[in-house]
């Protein structure tokens, strides 16, 4: 991994002093679980869109492409004005769940164009319309509309017409740690002049209306420059262009405006919003208050720009030759490290995508804040809360206090971090910034987020909820991006996830029989059932993806163990326990139901209370999941640790029921090599003529997560007479309201998943060499090594953000102004997920969290290779491969 000398000089000199300002502040604070204090947990309801610019939050702070500092003391955003709309525009606008026809979903057009990871540079753009907002027409409509009709977007109401909007780009560049230098660009898209009102907004967090901290910050006029003064933060000057006009109020709620009640301030959160919209006078003649504006009206022609400078310093620095120098020296040095990380041979396109993934998931970081006793109990200055609160959400997760910078999935949809969202996030960060992304995983296992019960929280809205244990596989991927060479933290992850891996055991295998029933599985409604809900005949469900997630699990621990090992020769006998519990789960997953011989695939099955075993037929991610379950050992790895290696031959030798799983092995070159795998070359290939199929898993983007072939034999899961669920293929967004309906693994492409099957063919291709090929695609007469399958899918998952030979971004989907207009197409966005035909960009749009493996993706790709293979089918591997039909343990 290359660093430019300007960055890693930052990042190994001070790295947090350059990462105390960063983009840390949300996208959406409202409509959260931390604001929510209903009796009933209706966490839109009871802080809704409506509220946010008149309300205080208790727990965080939103804005539009805005900074704060690392504890979000004191916040920085812009504001914006058309002169039309009836409100001031100071956040992302979106639908709440149950306004959606397809759940959430924000209804604006942004993004996180650029950034370094000491954010010494940072750009954000933002699209506004000239025309009033339309709000209500965008509720009513997507209202009207249902579960099998597309979304209604901001695009289709025509306001962005005539090309009549403001192309608004925000560029930061730190001259020092705590000395931001910012510039505003203001386009006016429209042919003829139009008048926009800026407002670069700073305010405080209110800290103080809790009964915690009776300490107020201030804020106040100086020198034609607002002056903020915190207790523990310090000063802060933020000056900009010119003479604008400067708004204060406070950062107080509005209760008259929402409660009929009596305001503790003649000048409320909402006044300055109020004063520019309605001349209302809101904002405080003297000049003091919490929350601050510095108010520009700007008139541009036709095609014109303008530029507005901004500096916030704790020095009070102006717009002097500093701040030139600093916007083209971070700018120059963001060049410099993007260009010493695209691989030499990547084309512009490739490298711009991976530019603005990398800028995206460095945006995304946010100041997370919620003590979960705290909300419970109340505050001491509030009102107690309802007693229903005590045992509803999240109430078994009271020791959880968290007030720390995280990677988010998305901070508008996803505005709470996701623990296997996370996972992704750090191996695709350790590209960029190797010391946040150990920071993090190590923060997601720590005694304040960890439940004493060793289970990692899954995220706000259900901590409980159970994830895929991922924490493992990322810290080794971190651990080997970063130089392989920092044990300490590989050591203190692994103790932590002992105590986690001790949790999966003793809590979601329910007879101790190695087949696992983890439930929800961040698979949301892949099946036919709810698998995090109680089911139907008083059953369970034997998950295969459950199972297989837990034999991956044995073997990261086993592979970080036999690491540590070569340093302390103690960790030896832990890679003896995770080398025998793997064998015990592969067996069990090979000979207790879930492998289906016939179909030569893996499923779930149905446990009916009294014994009965009904296989779930669906060909799903589900039953590729397997596959992730394998590693590789080496002759030179096994004569390093000569008492595992003992311990592996006596365990081969004298435990051959659990055996088959370890014992494959053959010589790869001039090094014997050790398969450990759940599937068996045999089986590999098998479910690879499944997966590979462009009739089932196999797209033009990528592997679908549901295979195409259930659109015309959907699968009904009949229990005890009774049908009890259904799957069928539905490649775009979900129709059904299984989980809440607002994500879908029936068809689309998804990148984690998609991601972990890449791996798992290198794994393969590493044990079974270029002598292992099968026909790819299936049907298709051509025969491909797996590491050129795994191109492959790498490629076609990167080609969804590419100009296909058409001009034609797949991500972009029938949106004809991304895909024609200049202006837009180069915008990327990263979305959650992609539908499964024509790879258009589904669900959440700035899922630069896991989404953001694409710029892994390219980092790592290498010049693609051809294959001019015949056809043969007949095996061609020197791996020893079983004849077809029931192995020993089918």
């Amino acid at each position: 991994m290359a660093i430019s000398p300007s960055e890693g000089r930052r990042l190994r000199e001070d790295p947090a002093a350059w990462r105390k300002w960063g983009p840390y502040l949300s996208e959406r604070a409202w409509g959260t679980v931390r604001e929510d204090y209903s009796e009933h947990g209706e966490a839109w309801d009871s802080f809704p869109h409506d509220h946010a610019r008149s309300r205080v939050y208790r727990w965080n702070e939103d804005g539009l492409g805005g900074i704060c500092d690392d504890q979000q003391r004191l916040c920085f955003a812009f504001a914006f004005w058309n002169g039309r709309d009836p409100i001031l525009k100071e956040r992302i606008f979106g639908l709440t769940g149950p306004e959606g026809n397809h759940g959430e979903d924000a209804k604006e057009y942004w993004w996180y164009l650029d950034s370094t990871p000491s954010h010494s540079w940072m750009r954000w753009r933002y699209l506004y319309p000239q025309a009033e907002f339309p709000y209500a027409d965008l509720v009513a409509e997507n209202r009207r509309r249902g579960a099998g009709d597309p979304e209604y977007e901001l695009l289709d109401t025509g306001i962005f017409d005539s090309d009549r909007y403001w192309e608004i780009t925000a560029d930061y560049a730190k001259a020092a740690p705590g000395d931001l230098c910012i510039r505003v660009t203001v386009r006016n898209a429209a042919p003829d002049e139009q008048t926009i009102e800026l407002l670069p907004t700073l305010w405080f967090r209110n800290t103080w209306s809790w009964g915690l901290d009776d300490r107020r910050p201030s804020l106040s006029v100086a020198g034609g420059a607002l002056v903020a003064q915190h207790h523990s933060l310090g000063r802060f000057v933020l000056a900009g262009d010119g003479a604008p006009g400067l708004l204060i109020c406070d950062n107080e709620t509005n209760r008259a405006r929402l409660f009929g009640a009596e305001n503790v301030t003649r000048y409320p959160k909402d006044g300055i919003a109020d004063h520019v919209v309605h001349g209302a006078g809101t904002v405080n003649p003297d000049g003091t208050g919490t929350k601050g504006a510095l108010h520009y009206r700007i008139t541009v022609p036709g095609g014109g720009s303008a530029e507005v400078r901004l500096r916030l310093s704790a020095e009070g620095y102006g717009l002097d030759a500093a701040w030139g120098r600093a916007m083209r020296d971070r700018q120059a040095e963001a060049d410099e490290f993007y260009a010493a990380l695209a691989p030499a041979h990547a084309s512009c396109d490739e490298a711009a995508v991976m530019r603005q993934g990398f800028a995206g998931m460095l945006w995304s970081k946010q100041f997370y804040h919620y003590d979960v006793d705290r909300w419970l109990k109340g505050d001491p200055a509030g009102p107690p809360p309802p007693a229903a609160r005590r045992h509803g959400r999240n109430h078994q997760w009271w020791h959880l206090n968290n007030a720390d910078v995280i990677s988010m999935p998305d901070k508008w949809e996803y505005p709470w971090f996701a623990a296997w969202d996370l996972a992704f996030h750090c191996v695709a960060l350790a590209r960029v910034d190797p010391s946040f992304a150990k920071d993090q995983l190590l923060l997601m296992c720590r005694e304040w987020y960890m439940h004493p019960n060793g289970q990692i929280p899954a995220y706000e809205w259900a901590f409980g909820d159970v994830n895929p244990p991922v924490h493992a596989w990322a810290a080794l991927r971190v651990f080997e991006l970063s130089g392989a060479e920092d044990f300490e933290f590989l050591e203190r992850v692994f103790h932590k996830l002992l105590l986690n891996f001790t949790w999966w055991v003793n809590r979601k295998d329910a007879e101790g029989s190695n087949i696992f029933e983890g439930g929800f599985l961040g698979l949301d409604n892949i099946g036919p059932i709810d698998r995090s809900m109680p089911l139907p005949a008083g059953g369970r469900l034997e998950q295969s993806d459950g199972t297989a997630w837990m034999a991956m699990y044995c073997l990261n621990l086993l592979e970080i163990a036999l690491v540590l090992a070569e340093h302390d020769r103690a960790y030896e006998d832990l890679a003896t326990k995770f080398l025998e519990h793997f064998a015990y789960i592969a067996t069990a997953i090979n000979v207790q139901g879930l492998w289906h011989e016939e179909d030569g695939f893996y499923y779930d099955a149905f446990r009916v209370a009294g014994g009965e075993r009904i296989p779930v037929r669906v060909r799903s991610m589900v039953g590729l999941i397997p596959l992730y379950a394998t590693t590789t050992l080496g002759k030179a790895t096994l004569e390093r640790l000569p008492s595992f290696a003992r311990h592996l031959q006596w365990f081969a030798d004298n435990r051959p029921e659990f055996a088959e799983s370890i014992t494959n092995a053959h010589v790869l070159g001039m090094d014997e090599g050790r398969l450990l795998s759940i599937v068996t070359p045999s089986r590999l290939r098998r479910i690879l003529s499944v997966m590979l199929d462009d009739a089932e898993f196999l797209s033009p983007h990528g592997l679908r997560a549901v295979a195409q072939s259930h659109r015309d034999h959907p699968f009904a899961l009949e229990v005890q007479g009774r049908q009890v669920g259904m799957v069928d293929y539905e490649p775009g967004e979900s129709t059904t309201g299984l989980f809440g309906g607002n994500s879908n693994w029936r068809g689309p492409v998804w990148f984690p998943v998609n991601y972990l099957v890449i791996e798992a063919l290198r794994r393969f291709a590493r044990y079974c060499g270029d002598d292992f090929t099968v026909e790819h695609p299936s049907g298709s007469g051509r025969q491909a090594t797996l590491t050129e399958i795994a191109d492959d899918l790498s490629a076609r998952l990167i080609s969804l953000f590419l100009d296909d030979g058409d001009g034609r971004r797949p991500v972009h989907g029938d949106a004809a102004k991304f895909q024609t207009d200049p202006a837009w197409h180069g915008l990327i966005p990263f979305h959650e997920y992609f539908h499964g035909d024509s790879g258009a960009g589904l669900g959440a749009s700035h899922q630069t969290g896991w989404t953001g493996l694409v710029a892994d993706l390219i980092a790592r790709r290498t010049p693609k290779r051809v294959s001019t293979r015949p056809i043969n089918m007949t095996s061609s591997s020197s791996a020893p491969v079983p004849a077809a039909g029931p192995s020993r343990t089918s």
